[in-house]
């Protein structure tokens, strides 16, 4: 019966492919390929400047952890 692979309540934030570096909503790839939700297609197109500062902040607070 047609529709009913589709999920009746799909996730609508939008997602960056790293595997084909383009911004996704509805139609996505595999998860594993996948940063987000982000809530708008621009915060989407940022995430992998998201993603090094997130890791830049993680890594500082590791080094003061550390010396601490």
């Amino acid at each position: 019966m047609a529709g009913e692979d589709k999920d009746p309540n799909p996730d609508q934030g939008w997602y960056y492919n790293t595997r084909t570096n383009q911004v996704e909503h509805h139609d996505r790839g595999r998860s594993i390929d996948l940063l987000g939700p982000y809530p708008d297609e621009a915060t989407a197109k940022r995430a992998l400047e998201i993603a090094r500062e997130r890791t830049r902040q993680a890594d500082a607070e590791d080094a003061r952890w550390n010396d601490g």
